[in-house]
């Protein structure tokens, strides 16, 4: 079955266990992403040997291979990974390919003027309607209707242990009035979610349990985000998503009205947030889990995480350069057990090498790193919660990790 259980505090933080018909996931933790039903690049035995506990993949991505999926044993047993899984529901996509087509989706301040007006109807590859959404396939123009019970359908069908209910995530440039309108939709959504959960598992009985998290959504508006969380806590929830398009400051009092209002005997997964900052933004404010496909798609463009900040190995400062990404890293690219490391240099020549073999080498070391890098992160702060050190750990870890711009009153 499925269950939750606390097992350390620090005020709205925590440290627990989820319990899924694949195996347990100790949280707080990171989901890697593997939007196709795997992670580009990191096989599933690299996966586990640096500490994966879950991997996330995307409803709407895997739509057409949800029958053979489910005939193959599940998303766990087709990609070969075999540990705990989540599904996305598609909301994503109805914001992605709707009203901010062709945007940047980024909670960057640099980036967040390029989103403050919708993309006009006409370009959009995604119609919103009560029924669901009406997604436009870029490639032949074949239309496909989500609506909650098919996003549910092929969710269960994928055979995720934890799947989310069907949500309107709305963009930074929809008004208020818009947020009103999508929510009430999305609250509508997570009812006929549940209801067709519950028929599926009916229908299915010899298939493992399958939880369902209803998706909070409310931009950065507090009025909307405690009214749908008294809305959705309300409900026969598992857990629940937290979703939303808004600024990075935002953050941690979005979290702050949601948390404070939903039952805290539940799981709470934050979607689509992977920055350090951002991490203890939401262990702070009471999340378990956290996913993104930043740490796989930064590390491609050479990116690379480390305690002082990133570092971008592409700059011509690291050309032959013979030191590792990160000395005190345990990832196989920056440690061996024979002493070896790859270098900065190394790496450098691979991702800009020519020849493709050499790309998909250098993707794939880099890959390795930064995934690492955030789930050794998640280790040290569970153990931080669970040793009573949370507060300290943090202060110190952020005090390296932003130098500078390092707020302690945060």
């Amino acid at each position: 079955m499925f269950s939750f259980q606390i097992e350390a505090r620090d005020g709205l933080a925590r440290a627990g266990s989820i319990v899924t018909p694949h195996g347990v996931i100790k949280t707080p933790t990171f989901s890697v992403v593997g939007t196709y039903g795997f992670v580009r690049f990191i096989p599933p035995d690299m996966l586990r040997a640096i500490g994966a506990q879950v991997m996330l993949s995307n409803g709407y991505h895997l739509f057409r291979r949800s029958d053979e999926m489910f005939d193959g044993g599940g998303l766990g047993a087709v990609s070969g990974w075999g540990g705990p899984t989540i599904t996305d529901s598609g909301g994503f996509q109805a914001m992605s390919l709707g009203s901010g087509i062709g945007k940047v989706v980024s909670m960057d301040s640099r980036d967040i003027g390029q989103m403050k007006t919708a993309a006009p109807v006409e370009n959009r590859l995604a119609n919103v309607t009560d029924e669901g959404v009406t997604f436009a396939n870029p490639i032949d123009g074949r239309l496909d209707l989500f609506t909650p019970e098919v996003s549910i359908e092929t969710q269960f069908k994928i055979g995720a242990d934890i799947t989310m209910a069907f949500d309107e995530l709305t963009s930074i440039g929809d008004s208020y009035e818009y947020n009103i309108i999508a929510l009430e939709r999305t609250e509508r959504w997570a009812d006929r979610s549940l209801a067709h959960m519950r028929l599926l598992h009916s229908q299915h009985p010899e298939q493992p349990y399958q939880a369902l998290y209803g998706v909070l959504q409310g931009a950065h508006y507090r009025d909307l985000r405690e009214s749908t969380a008294r809305v959705l806590g309300d409900m026969d929830f598992d857990g629940y998503g937290l979703g939303g398009a808004f600024e990075k400051h935002q953050l941690g009092d979005i979290l702050t009205w949601t948390n404070t209002t939903l039952p805290e005997t539940r799981p709470r997964h934050l979607l689509g947030l992977s920055r350090p900052d951002d991490i203890f933004v939401g262990v702070v404010n009471g999340i378990d889990t956290f996913d993104c496909v930043a740490p796989t798609r930064e590390a491609r463009h050479g990116r690379l995480y480390t305690p002082d900040g990133y570092i971008d190995i592409m700059k011509h400062a690291f050309v032959d350069n013979p030191a590792a990404i990160d000395p005190d890293c345990d990832c196989p690219t920056c440690f061996s057990f024979e002493g070896g490391y790859i270098s900065t240099g190394l790496l450098r020549r691979l991702l800009k090498s020519h020849n493709q073999a050499e790309r998909r080498l250098g993707y794939a070391f880099t890959s390795v790193h930064n995934v690492r890098f955030i789930l050794r992160l998640m280790e040290q702060i569970r153990a931080s919660l669970v040793e009573g050190s949370f507060t300290e750990f943090r202060s110190e870890w952020l005090k390296r990790y932003l130098g500078n711009n390092f707020d302690s009153g945060k």
